[in-house]
């Protein structure tokens, strides 16, 4: 149960709760598999160097290769948050192969692909925006199911593009109505200056319109507060005893509690749409 709720505080952005409840996870289970979510807490939490000593001492015990993407991620992260740039781009470019480059991507799997996504937004980060298009290029390219989001990263230029086109379509409307309002000076004038009769309504014609509008705004009214008292109360109680229900099975462990995501690199991917701090 403290797996799940750790689990479920991470993906919701509580990172003192879930480092707290996959602590003690951890110590009542001995599962040490979480090493790099707690790191990532940490760096949530505005604690870098806890983050970096946490993968310091993980990285001793051999991780698996999955478990050593999250921890290269992290470390990389916590040394941006700490403004060491270059010791950041160290750790990926080695975790990359050493100098990689967009055209040496080629077909990894999703590891080096979300590996490769870091160091482009790091790229970005020092300002060297060409390189970084290109690199996002490449993983586009490797990555046509979109799994590490890289798609995000072009949608950006696109929404810039159409409000600049939106922008010079608005000026034009407006110097089209500057053009139009220089005949437009004098009121029920035309084009060409000539005269142009407007109809005239009778005052009373008015009246009896404005109290027609309101009589039937009147009688619609009534409608919507007699459908509105129309509702099944009946059902609105059953719906309301099966809620009860269900709470009490669950609080007696006739329902089973709802399954953990053990695969942490899906885990990791899951709170990157939550903004984590692995961004």
């Amino acid at each position: 149960m403290r797996e799940a709720v750790g689990v479920a505080a991470y993906l919701a952005g509580d990172f003192a709760e879930a480092a707290r409840e996959i602590r003690a996870y951890a110590r009542m289970s001995g599962d040490q598999s979480y090493r790099a979510v707690l790191a990532d807490c940490e760096r949530a939490l505005g604690r870098p160097e806890n983050a970096l000593r946490l993968v310091a001492e993980a990285l001793e015990a051999q991780p698996d290769e999955a478990e050593l993407v999250e921890l290269q991620l992290v470390e990389a992260g916590a040394r941006q948050d700490l403004g060491e740039l270059p010791a950041a781009a160290l750790i990926l470019e080695a975790a990359l192969g050493g100098r990689p480059t967009p055209a040496g991507l080629g077909q990894p799997d999703l590891g080096q692909l979300r590996l490769a996504t870091a160091y482009a937004d790091l790229l970005a980060a020092r300002g060297e925006e060409e390189l970084a298009m290109e690199w996002y290029g490449a993983i586009a390219a490797a990555d046509p199911d979109d799994l590490t989001g890289v798609s995000d990263h072009f949608l950006d230029d696109e929404e810039e593009d159409e409000d600049d086109e939106l922008e010079a379509e608005l000026d034009g409307a407006v110097l089209d109505d500057d053009d139009d309002a220089e005949g437009d000076d004098l009121p029920g004038a035309d084009a060409d200056g000539s005269s142009v009769d407007e109809p005239a309504v009778a005052p009373a014609v008015l009246a009896a319109v404005a109290d027609a509008v309101a009589a039937d705004d009147d009688h619609d009214d009534a409608h919507e507060d007699d459908d509105e008292d129309d509702v099944d109360e009946d059902a609105l109680d059953d719906v309301a005893d099966d809620d009860i229900e269900a709470e009490v099975a669950e609080l007696l462990g006739e329902v089973p509690p709802p399954p953990v995501e053990r695969d942490h690199s899906r885990l990791f991917q899951q709170a990157t749409e939550q903004q984590p701090p692995t961004n």
